[in-house]
C-alpha cells in the first residue's frame, strides 16, 4: 500500500482525498497539509481515513514512509514544491499547469533529471471516458487522418474576480485543459496558436485583465487544424464536447447528464441538461487519474503524463495570450 500526502486541502485537495478513498487501490493517504487548515477541515480529514493533519507541508516531505505527494496548493506554489518534494525523494503528482513561468518549469524537468521518480501532470479529462473513447478511435485509425478537431469548453458560471486576478487568465487557467485535449487527440503538438477574445459575460473580468469568451484556432504538426470555443458562462451547465473528423470518417462526444432519458409529448421533445460543473462530470477521472500514477509507481511504469506533458499545454497558453495581446497567430517556436 502506497502512503501519500497531499498539499493543499482546499476543493480539488478534497476530491483527491476522496476519489483515494473511495476509487483508488494500493493507496491511502496518510497526511494532509494546508496553511490554513481550521478544525472543519481537519476533521472532515479525520473523517475520511486521514492519519495526520497539519498547516506544514515539510512535514509531509520529512516524512519516510510517505512515497508520493499530490500537490493541491495554489499555482504559485506548484513549481517550488515540486522541486522540494523531487529533492526530498518523493514522487510527485502536480495539478496543473506546473507554472506558468517556463524558466520554472525547466527547474522541475532539472529536479528530475537522474532521478527514477514519477511525476504526472493532472489534466484529468484525459481520463474521462467520453473523451478516451474519441481518442481511440483516433489513435486506431477508425477515422483516418485527422483533419479538423473542434473543442468546446464552457463553464457554468464565471470565477470570482479575486480568482481571475491570480488564475494566470483564461487560457491558462480553462483554456490549458483545451489544449492538453487538443494535443491528446491530434496526437502531436501544435505550431501556431491564433485567438479572438472580448469581454461578453462580466465586465469586471475585462477590468482585471482578461478575457471571458474566446476562440482559439491551431495548427498542429501533423497539419489538423483545431478549433477550440470556450466561455465562462453556460446557462444550461457544464457544456464539455469533442469532435475528431478524418479523412475516412467523424467521432464525437456529447455531455454527460444525469441521464440519456428523453421526453416527447404534446410540449416538445425535453432532454436533461448536462451535468452542472467538473466536480459532478470528472470525478471518476480524477479517480483513474490518480490510479494510473499509483500503478506508475507500484509497477515502475511511465506515467501517463509526464513533466513535459505539463509544459507544453502552458507553451500554448503563453501563444495564445501573446497571439490574443498582438492580434495575430503566434508559433510556439516564439515561446520556446
Amino acid at each position: 500500500m502506497i502512503k501519500v500526502g497531499i498539499i493543499g486541502a482546499g476543493r480539488i485537495g478534497k476530491v483527491h482525498i476522496t476519489s483515494i478513498a473511495t476509487r483508488v487501490k494500493d493507496a491511502v493517504v496518510k497526511s494532509v497539509a494546508d496553511p490554513f487548515m481550521n478544525d472543519e477541515t481537519a476533521a472532515w480529514a479525520k473523517a475520511m481515513g486521514v492519519e495526520v493533519v497539519t498547516k506544514d507541508y515539510k512535514e509531509i516531505l520529512a516524512d519516510p514512509e510517505i512515497a508520493a505527494v499530490l500537490i493541491c496548493s495554489s499555482t504559485d506554489t506548484h513549481s517550488p514544491i515540486s522541486v522540494e518534494a523531487i529533492k526530498a525523494g518523493k514522487h510527485v503528482f502536480c495539478e496543473k499547469p506546473i507554472d506558468h513561468d517556463i524558466e520554472k518549469i525547466q527547474q522541475v524537468i532539472d529536479a528530475l533529471e537522474g532521478t527514477n521518480l514519477k511525476y504526472q501532470v493532472g489534466f484529468n479529462r484525459r481520463f474521462d471516458h467520453n473523451y478516451e473513447a474519441v481518442q481511440r478511435a483516433v489513435a486506431e485509425g477508425k477515422i483516418g487522418k485527422p483533419e479538423i478537431i473542434k473543442i468546446t469548453s464552457r463553464d457554468p458560471e464565471p470565477p470570482s474576480i479575486d480568482y481571475v486576478k491570480v488564475s494566470g487568465g483564461m487560457f491558462l487557467d480553462m483554456t490549458i485543459h483545451d489544449f492538453d485535449m487538443a494535443r491528446f487527440l491530434a496526437g502531436c503538438d501544435a505550431e501556431e496558436v491564433y485567438v479572438q477574445g472580448a469581454n461578453l459575460v462580466d465586465p469586471a473580468i475585462g477590468e482585471a485583465g482578461d478575457v471571458d469568451t474566446a476562440v482559439i484556432t491551431m495548427k498542429m504538426e501533423n497539419g489538423a487544424i483545431v478549433v477550440i470555443d470556450n466561455s465562462r458562462r453556460s446557462a444550461y451547465g457544464y457544456d464539455q464536447r469533442a469532435e475528431v473528423f478524418g479523412s475516412e470518417g467523424m467521432v464525437a462526444c456529447e455531455n454527460d447528464s444525469q441521464s440519456k432519458a428523453v421526453l416527447s409529448n404534446a410540449d416538445g421533445v425535453t432532454a436533461e441538461k448536462p451535468l452542472f460543473f467538473f466536480l459532478e462530470r470528472y470525478m471518476d477521472a480524477y479517480g483513474k487519474e490518480v490510479s494510473m500514477f499509483i500503478d506508475a509507481i507500484v509497477n515502475d511504469k511511465e506515467a501517463p503524463l509526464n513533466v513535459y506533458d505539463g509544459l507544453k499545454p502552458v507553451l500554448m497558453g503563453l501563444a495564445a495570450k501573446k497571439s490574443y495581446e498582438e492580434h495575430r497567430p503566434v508559433k510556439i517556436s516564439e515561446i520556446m
